[in-house]
């Protein structure tokens, strides 16, 4: 039998020129890949690990994540560098911590800046000026009641925090975006400066143009603002339309 090496023609290509993005989801996540490939340009790309994580949806159950994020991201794209990464998970990094997350995905990655849903609302509401917040959810009262403690201490004001009562992460999914849409509707406070919609499994993303439309008013979503904040990481500096006025400020301060 006779071997042959064939030699390439063309030089190589750098696949996602513009962006590799490690993404740590949740192994009940249905929605986030969905979301980033819509937000995400062409030329940016998600590169998704899973982390197990336990129903009912609690602050305990959350915490459980936090040996598996290290294995989780060691596993994207070994040998490949990275631009940054995201954990997806906005309850998740209420229960486990913002430093902490970032110390865990970077035990893997050292170096590689580290997103997560809570940094990049929090930037996000500081692009925006915002100090007053309501927030809406598909969590129960019990989660709420952290998440809004957490958006306190940070220094902004939460004035109502409204959730479905889910407890289930996969079902999160199966609501309906024009149930979100009305829900946000009668959630956001008057005197709000924006409305945050909580959870990377919400399908917040293909309603978020009409409820800014209707409340006049900025809305922030959890994977809305992954994607923006992982652009900014990437040095992605174009905007993107369709999905509410944070995306459209790009290039955005990293700050």
């Amino acid at each position: 039998m006779k071997l042959d090496t064939i030699e390439h023609q063309y030089p190589l290509e750098k696949l996602a020129p513009a962006g590799r993005i490690g993404v740590v989801a949740l192994a009940t996540d249905f929605n986030i890949e969905s979301d980033l490939r819509r937000m995400y340009p062409a030329s940016v790309e998600a590169f998704t690990s899973r982390v197990r994580n336990y129903n009912p949806l609690t602050i305990e159950n959350l915490r459980t994540m936090a040996p598996g994020i290290t294995a989780a991201t060691d596993t994207i794209l070994p040998g490949t560098e990275l631009d940054a990464v995201i954990y997806a998970c906005t309850s998740g990094t209420v229960a486990i911590g913002n430093d902490r997350i970032t110390e865990l995905v970077q035990q893997a990655r050292p170096g590689t800046p580290v997103t997560n849903p809570v940094t990049a609302a929090l930037k996000a509401f500081e692009h925006f000026g915002a100090k007053r917040i309501s927030v809406l959810t598909p969590y129960t009262e019990a989660v709420n009641q952290d998440v809004a403690s957490l958006f306190n201490e940070m220094g902004f004001e939460v004035l109502n925090i409204c959730g479905f009562g889910f407890e289930d992460d996969t079902a999160m999914t199966y609501i309906t975006p024009q149930d979100i849409a009305e829900a946000a509707r009668k959630c956001c406070d008057p005197q709000a400066d924006l409305l945050f919609i909580s959870c990377t499994a919400l399908r917040a993303s293909l309603v978020l143009e009409q409820i800014e439309a209707e409340l006049g008013k900025p809305v922030v979503s959890s994977n809305q603002a992954l994607a923006w904040h992982s652009l900014q990481l990437a040095g992605y500096a174009e905007p993107v339309e369709g999905f509410g006025l944070l995306l459209r400020a790009l290039p955005g301060n990293t700050n």
